[in-house]
């Protein structure tokens, strides 16, 4: 059996989006599954629109994705380089194909100015026929042809389609297809520059690189007949298809930047984890039998299968990434949830955040928050209270616990008292600081809350945070007692 090799091949005229990742990472999967190649491939043929940036931009997404190609920008073999088409197309190999076309009656100069093809098909819509390119220019006798050359006229190269009869298209997740070639035009495969067109280029290479399959987007079926006609012109057996239903957003419409960030490299920065957002995207469009959420990646190369792919589109829900990203942080130690953390804090130009954050005490605070982190933008406000100098106290804290008209004497109270006892207190833990709280509580005949409450503001600013007595505990009867006493002298 032949090596299975497949191919990503991404137009650098943008970022790197989130239908592009599902694709390439089904293509990634599948190669390794089955021991095969996966190959990155640059189409930059879109000259007015392509860039270097945006190109380095598939590339970064694709590194942070892990999604290591076998063979393409930095790691090419001389049988199938270049890996970018206008490299391809400055070495003559598109050109090569049409001439051949050419001579062999598949393919003809076409003289049609852009204006004189829109009217056209202009025309035919309006006499309710398809509307398409009419195919005058495939009748012209050689004569015509050299008058047209004589007046200056650059033509554009066409493929002769087959006026009748179907193109058949037996897809691995679509099922047969046909497409009935009355209703394709003779498109143009080299544009009147030397450039070829997309469908053109894509054929060419996909058989020069020996693709066996492509794994795309369902929007590029309309694509596969023209592609099928170039291999079955020029005397090829085409790649086996497979077309992935659409990615849409909640409302049905087609993911868009409305429904979240469509670009890759916008969720690392929100502190999206690379596996969370891998492990998500392979279940848009693929499932296991027992509808199980959470992969690591060895388990979904070693069952990822196109027969397991489903024909319908998919819905993007983004509060289901977070929880799955969630999930993911918390099956993480400590250790790496840290490192994590430093990597983003450095993709994101943010490392000031910590300046002056004692390293192991900041690992400790995690351990404290480790089960409220969804992403990893959320550690610095989750525990940033432990290192601030003078606490930040929020508004609505100091007014509802320590301020209010019922809870101003009591809370009062307890500060006063626990600015002194603490102070006596040999056991700082967090089992003999909560005895201490309920003791004081008992004792003054208050509800508990009563004690926590006002404590908690008083040294961390918040109502919300991590386990109170956990959170004493790692700050240290010093601190502690230090933060109670300024809360007392800044409002009692």
């Amino acid at each position: 059996m032949k090596e299975v090799r497949v191919r990503f091949a991404p137009s650098p005229t943008g970022d790197l989006h989130i239908g592009g990742v599902r694709t390439a990472l089904f293509n990634w999967l599948f190669a390794k599954n089955k021991g095969g190649k996966f190959i990155l491939r640059i189409e930059d043929t879109d000259e007015a629109r392509s860039t270097e940036a945006s190109t380095q931009v598939i590339l970064d997404a694709m590194k942070w994705l892990q999604l290591n190609w076998d063979e393409g920008p930095g790691d090419e073999l001389p049988k199938y380089a270049p890996y970018y088409q206008m490299k391809r197309k400055e070495l003559g190999i598109y050109r090569k194909y049409s001439d051949e076309l050419v001579e062999k009656n598949l393919a003809y100069p076409c003289y049609c100015t852009p204006e004189e093809v829109d009217e056209m098909r202009k025309k035919a819509q309006a006499n309710k026929l398809p509307s398409k390119y009419d195919g005058r220019c495939r009748r012209l006798t050689p004569e015509q042809r050299l008058q047209k050359e004589k007046e200056g006229k650059k033509p554009v190269i066409r493929f002769k389609t087959p006026e009748s009869g179907a193109t058949v298209l037996n897809d691995l997740i679509k099922g047969r297809v046909e497409f009935d070639n009355s209703l394709l035009d003779d498109f143009v495969i080299i544009k009147a520059n030397g450039v070829p067109t997309y469908n053109f280029a894509c054929a060419i290479d996909d058989y020069l690189m020996e693709m066996t399959h492509i794994l795309r987007g369902d929007d590029h079926i309309s694509n596969t007949p023209r592609q099928m006609q170039i291999y079955n012109a020029l005397g090829w057996q085409s790649p086996e298809f497979a077309h992935m239903a659409m990615i849409l957003g909640s409302d049905g419409a087609r993911l868009s930047k409305r429904h979240g960030h469509t670009s890759v490299l916008e969720y690392r920065k929100e502190g999206y984890l690379q596996e969370a957002l891998i492990n998500y995207l392979a279940l848009l469009g693929w499932s296991t039998e027992d509808s199980r959420q959470i992969f690591p990646i060895e388990e979904l190369i070693r069952k990822f299968s196109t027969d397991r792919c489903g024909s319908s589109p998919s819905i993007f829900d983004p509060e289901k990434l977070l929880w799955l990203n969630g999930e993911k942080i918390r099956s993480k130690t400590v250790e790496q949830i840290y490192e994590l953390f430093i990597d983003w804090l450095k993709y994101t130009d943010n490392e000031k955040i910590i300046d002056g954050w004692d390293r192991e005490f900041l690992k400790k605070a995690i351990v404290l928050e480790h089960d409220k982190i969804k992403l990893l933008k959320d550690i610095p406000s989750l525990v940033d209270f432990f290192f601030a100098k003078d606490v930040v106290y929020n508004d609505d804290a100091v007014k509802k616990v320590l301020l209010s008209e019922k809870s101003k004497d009591t809370s009062k109270l307890v500060l006063t008292e626990s600015a002194e006892r603490l102070k006596n207190q040999r056991d700082f833990s967090a089992g003999a600081l909560e005895k201490y709280a309920r003791d004081l509580a008992v004792e003054k005949e208050i509800k508990t809350g009563q004690v926590f409450h006002p404590i908690r503001v008083a040294i961390s600013g918040r109502t919300q945070g991590p386990s109170l007595f956990h959170m004493m505990d790692l700050m240290g009867k010093d601190e502690v007692i230090r933060r109670i006493s300024a809360a007392l002298a800044k409002f009692f």
